[in-house]
């Protein structure tokens, strides 16, 4: 008769079991079988049938065409061919570097021991020193209506998340910086292009806008001064696009990040024309002030009281985040009230180029370009032979020349139309020999079609 043994659980089981001495071996016989189960199937090889995990479809709605022409060129320079990158909008690949201020601010930060998390809307230093430089330019805020951002990517992510619902619709201008239809398809929602006129230096065409409005839409994006094609928009533009959005109950997303970098002097904030319009403002650090890897931008929204739930919803979502990158927060005080000289300087540079860009392309064979009024993009286009398109001419250019830029159909533009942006930050002299090269390419490009 097998002897039974009694195995105690914890306290707080009150009680125990009976098992026989032989339940216990066999108990003891199958741990040692599972054991060396587990060790065996560690020891297995993964089957050769096995599928790939399956990514969110979300995914594939996400392009970013800025960034995804970087793998062509890194097989290009795989290949030996040194590549001349014009893809990206970044002064300090190409010698512009933040102030001495700046710098002192963020490493003063540091040692001061500003390294742990901060509150989610931001410092309060940075809150009010936005808030001040937006009032001293016309649109009175207080610092409770500012967010401090991982750049004016993030803005863009929390403005769209907090206005939108899969389904509605987001107006956007044609060509278009092409993390707003990234987002926008991210979350399901429509993006509805609205066209804007070479023929008229880049300007929205208003009777075409008004006639995409729907129930549906929710919010009008304008990028002014404008990426991709440097233009500036008129006055008289830019006060309707506030009356249609009054109209029709939108909210302007107005991203101004290049605002400081007119040719002609900064440009007037858009809310300026209206202090009561429903307009949520983006800038950052990235372009006038020549620090775009420290990843800092502000969102401010206007003064009217229907944005205090928008307001809500975005301090809701930022929360989610934690905060921004927080010693670059300190760097906005001194950026917004230190010394801004270095931006005549940066100005005057860019001017020079733009001029050079447009005279060169304007020369080459089949080619137009607007002369920019602004920033360091400019739109050339190209009168491409039958059944070509802008990425196939791009991407002959880059394997060709070792000259990368981004063609117009990754800023939403019809591929036949034959555009691309060219990022004109580079050494005026180094300018003229990629534009040489790009002309003797594009004879020969249209030579063989």
């Amino acid at each position: 008769m097998d002897r039974l043994i009694h195995v105690s659980y914890p306290r707080e089981t009150q009680g125990s079991i009976a098992l026989c001495q032989r339940d216990i071996s066999e108990i003891l016989h199958l741990g040692a079988g599972c054991r060396r189960y587990k060790r065996k199937m560690r020891m297995m090889p993964l089957s050769r049938t096995a599928r790939s995990i399956p990514i969110a479809s979300r995914v594939n709605r996400f392009s970013y065409a800025i960034r995804n022409i970087v793998a062509e060129a890194q097989a290009v320079e795989a290949a030996g061919t040194p590549v001349r990158y014009l893809n990206i909008g970044d002064p300090a690949s190409f010698g512009f570097q933040p102030p001495v201020h700046m710098i002192e601010a963020v490493e003063r930060a540091m040692r001061d021991g500003h390294n742990g998390y901060l509150a989610s809307p931001g410092i309060a230093a940075a809150r009010e020193a936005v808030a001040a430089d937006y009032t001293a330019k016309g649109v009175p805020i207080s610092a409770d209506r500012v967010l401090i951002t991982t750049g004016t990517s993030e803005a863009i992510d929390l403005v769209l998340n907090a206005l939108v619902d899969e389904g509605e619709e987001v107006l956007v201008p044609l060509p278009t910086y092409p993390l707003y239809t990234a987002v926008i398809a991210k979350i399901g929602a429509e993006a509805r292009y609205y066209r804007t006129d070479p023929k008229r230096n880049w300007q929205p065409d208003i009777d075409h806008l008004r006639s995409l409005v729907t129930p549906r839409t929710r919010v009008l994006v304008t990028i002014d001064p404008n990426n991709p094609t440097g233009a500036v928009y008129s006055p008289s533009v830019r006060r309707a696009l506030l009356e249609i959005a009054e109209e029709n109950a939108l909210t302007i997303l107005a991203d101004e990040v290049y605002g400081e970098l007119g040719f002609d002097g900064p440009v007037p904030l858009l809310g300026t024309l209206d202090r009561d319009a429903a307009v949520i403002s983006l800038s950052s650090l990235s372009k006038a002030y020549l620090a775009p890897g420290w990843r800092t931008g502000w969102v401010v929204l206007g003064a009217t009281s229907r944005l205090n739930d928008t307001l809500a919803a975005m301090k809701k979502l930022a929360d989610g985040r934690l905060c921004s990158p927080g010693p670059m927060q300190y760097a906005v005080v001194a950026a917004l009230t230190g010394d801004r000289s270095h931006q005549v300087m940066f100005r005057k540079a860019l001017a020079e180029r733009a001029r050079n860009t447009a005279e060169a392309f304007n020369a080459m064979p089949g080619m137009r370009c607007v002369s920019p009024h602004a920033a360091f993009y400019a739109m050339p286009m190209l009168s491409l032979p039958p059944g070509r398109t802008d990425e196939d001419y791009v991407l002959t250019l880059l394997r060709e020349t070792g000259i990368l830029c981004v063609y117009g159909s990754g800023f939403g533009m019809p591929p036949e139309a034959g555009s691309f942006r060219i990022v004109y930050l580079a050494d005026p002299v180094e300018l003229q020999s990629i534009y040489a090269d790009i002309a003797a390419f594009t004879r020969r490009y249209l030579q063989q079609a």
